[in-house]
């Protein structure tokens, strides 16, 4: 199996959430974050992060400012917002929910059918 696993489609936003709501972080440090609590399973991409931020900062899921960053360079840190909060409860629920219906399906046998 690769080190590696591909993010299903849909849930990037809630782990952008999910990396930010444990503390504040600049774009660089949510990849960080998200590879090191999937304990090195998950990568995501530039390319795919910093749209993912903007989206949600347009949302107002997150917000913003400017600071410096760990190796003295300007970055822009991200907060969870109260709204984000509450999107990232809603989207861990439907989460939870989704993978225990895929789970039984995967289960199931024959005779249940």
């Amino acid at each position: 199996m690769d080190k590696q696993l591909d993010l299903l489609q849909g849930t990037l936003d809630m782990l952008i959430l999910k990396a930010v709501s444990l503390g504040p972080l600049h774009g660089y440090g949510v990849l960080l974050r998200i590879q090191q609590i999937s304990g090195n399973c998950l990568e995501i991409q530039q390319g795919s992060l910093y749209p993912a931020l903007y989206r949600l900062e347009h949302q107002g899921w997150l917000t913003s400012e400017w600071g410096e960053s760990e190796n003295k360079r300007k970055a822009k840190f991200y907060r969870l917002t109260a709204a984000g909060r509450r999107r990232l409860q809603s989207e861990t629920e439907k989460w939870n929910r989704m993978t225990d219906v895929i789970a039984a399906i995967l289960h199931s046998k024959p005779e249940e059918v």
